[in-house]
């Protein structure tokens, strides 16, 4: 019964899509009020459908419903319930409805949002009309793609037994890291769909960048976030150190943030001076097709990861070609309908000034976008031509990543202390050298007690993110948004060049009664029990931990085994602090009742996830910063 109803509703769902992107376009090609109108009931028809589509999924899951191949191959009846209601997402015919309804999530906000500027403006009312049209045919896209290649309604023909989760997705992280991705994904679906609306429309940049900005803003916001709550699940849960490990699909998702950090700042530009507006408007193109992107290299299987969903050659040749086709109509209708203010040429730009910064800024983020996109696609390539096959790691990245994120935190200082248009060359040093020199001590005297070698990358990078942080209350008044991002910004570097220089560890054999000494810090295996869950079987080890014979904290790392999947998972244990972190996890029993124990020691890890949420702040500022402006201009 959910079944029909599911699919039923995923039919009806693609027929309003069809018509909310058909309708509209042919009511403004010939100036029809009431095809046009039509695009507003398409939408919230169409969101009707998806939300209830999402709904009887979510509610197959929470009621065992193994008659659907998606929810047998997915859930267990011993799986708690949090992560049986989650599990719709945890594979990937639920994840791409996922997508499909946090798209319409979007379709509603930018409906709702902007619907007494349309009734003011007629010329906003084509604009927001046509921004629907567009997104509608993204929608009826991904619709096509879910129910004739990934239908999470099929039934099930084998067994009515559930396979349960992937034990690696039976996290707390993982049950708001997709949907917060998601939901950066795909805002960048509506900065993409007014880019073109306003190309079709010819419509000046005073009506579509402020539009294009805040949206643009909200979605970077949300996609910050689901990668900072991604390496957090990944520290937790694969040990990967807590920042970047330079995985394919992390990559995936560090493109488009990239894109759409360089939007943000070329936006600015545009709306502030009435220039680089063709580049706004490419920047907000790439940004989408690198969501699809990531989407397509993420479910196609093409990708080797320890968290891609898919495999099958049939789903990516359809990814494919729907980023195709989105691509060629997108660069068609940008190159074939240009309008006067993409063509005029700007005034001639003096090299010290506000806006060639934020070209720099805008372009050295593109070039660490492509060099990424290189990196992650090269093996891929070499691959396909058959020849041998190679793997791009860390080593690759981290070097030419270094150099770009220190260009890109001089330009966060050599920026902001310049002015728009003219002044002299030597302006901008003059206001910011002394706090270079200031940083500069700084970094040597605080490494200089924390650590016994010089190390000279650390040392670069500590002292720009603290000319950086120095360089914040200068701006703060006149650009609060940004300082308080560019702080943010400072505060991950620092943390990631103090955790790569002070982090610990040591792999040991121990059995209980034994203890080991790491950093300041006494590691005491005092214990070892049972612990079983109601669909894992675990043991669990106890370590007291002490400092200077004081006691400090009890962790527990866990061995478990999932019994329907027989499949083994090592929970760790960590004690979180601001300063440091101290993470145990449990390897393999040994001989002689010994096992296998990794002990780290993380100083300043937590800053790397702190100055994520601080650079969220400084977006959620730029957006109430620009309502209280309307406010005040209205």
């Amino acid at each position: 019964m959910i079944a029909t109803l599911g699919h039923d509703a995923l039919l009806c769902a693609c027929l309003f899509a069809f018509l909310q992107s058909v309708v509209p376009l042919y009511g403004f090609f010939r100036k029809n009020i009431y095809a046009l109108a039509f695009a507003r009931v398409s939408a919230i028809a169409q969101f009707i459908f998806v939300t209830l589509a999402f709904l009887f999924l979510i509610s197959a899951f929470i009621l065992n419903d193994f008659s659907i191949a998606y929810v047998a191959a997915n859930s267990h009846e011993t799986l708690p319930l949090l992560y049986r209601a989650t599990a719709a997402w945890g594979a990937h015919e639920g994840s791409i409805l996922l997508w499909v309804f946090i798209l319409n999530l979007w379709t509603m906000i930018f409906y709702i949002v902007n619907r007494w500027q349309l009734r003011a403006d007629p010329q906003q009312l084509d604009i927001g009309t046509l921004t629907l049209a567009i997104l509608g045919f993204v929608s009826f896209c991904f619709l096509c793609f879910l129910i004739f290649t990934s239908n999470p309604f099929l039934l099930n023909l084998g067994p009515a037994i559930g396979q349960d989760l992937n034990p690696l997705l039976q996290d707390p992280g993982f049950v708001i890291h997709p949907p917060m991705l998601y939901a950066g994904y795909v805002g960048f679906a509506c900065t993409f769909a007014i880019t073109q609306a306003a190309l079709l429309m010819r419509a000046p940049p005073s009506v579509w960048l402020p539009l294009t900005r805040r949206f643009a803003v909200a979605a970077w916001c949300f996609l910050t976030l689901g990668i900072l709550l991604g390496s957090w699940w990944s520290y937790r849960v694969l040990g990967w150190g807590g920042f970047w490990f330079w995985d394919p699909v992390e990559n995936a998702s560090l493109l488009p943030w990239l894109a759409g950090t360089a939007l943000i700042h070329i936006l600015l530009l545009a709306e502030k001076r009435n220039i680089g507006i063709a580049w706004a408007a490419t920047l907000s193109i790439f940004c989408f097709l690198l969501s699809l992107l990531g989407t397509l290299l993420v479910r196609s299987g093409i990708l080797i990861s320890a968290h891609t969903f898919a495999s099958d050659p049939g789903r990516g040749v359809f990814l494919l070609l729907m980023l195709t086709s989105i691509s060629l109509l997108s660069f068609l209708i940008y190159l074939f309908l240009p309008t006067g203010y993409f063509t005029q040429k700007n005034s001639a730009l003096n090299l010290v000034s506000r806006e060639v910064s934020l070209y720099l800024n805008s372009g050295l983020l593109i070039i660490a976008m492509l060099t990424i996109l290189l990196g992650t696609l090269y093996p891929i390539l070499i691959e396909a031509l058959h020849f041998q096959s190679i793997s791009v790691g860390a080593p690759y990245f981290n070097l030419v990543m270094l150099p770009l994120v220190c260009l890109t935190m001089i330009m966060m200082v050599i920026g902001p202390a310049c002015v728009w248009q003219n002044q002299p060359v030597t302006l901008p040093w003059q206001k910011v050298w002394k706090k270079l020199a200031l940083s500069l001590i700084l970094t040597l005297s605080f490494l200089f007690f924390l650590h016994d070698s010089f190390d000279w990358i650390t040392t670069v990078c500590v002292t720009l993110a603290v000319w950086v942080i120095l360089s914040v209350p200068a701006t703060r008044k006149k650009h609060r948004a940004m300082s308080v991002a560019h702080f943010g910004f400072a505060i991950f570097v620092l943390g990631l060049a103090l955790t790569a220089l002070l982090n610990q560890e040591r792999e040991v054999r121990l059995k209980p009664g034994d203890h080991i000494q790491l950093n300041a810090y006494h590691f005491l295996f005092s214990d070892l029990k049972r612990d079983d869950g109601s669909n894992y079987k675990g043991i669990r080890a106890e370590f007291t931990v002490l400092k200077n014979k004081r006691y400090i904290t009890s962790l527990q790392p866990e061995k478990r085994v999932y019994t329907v999947r027989e499949m083994v998972m090592s929970k760790v244990a960590i004690h979180p602090g601001i300063f440091r972190d101290l993470y145990i996890a449990l390897g393999e029993p040994l001989e002689n009742d010994y096992w296998s124990v990794r002990i780290y020691y993380k100083p300043f890890i937590r800053l790397v996830w702190f100055g994520g949420l601080i650079m969220i702040l400084g977006g959620c500022i730029s957006l109430l910063q620009r309502r209280s402006q309307r406010s005040a201009q209205a």
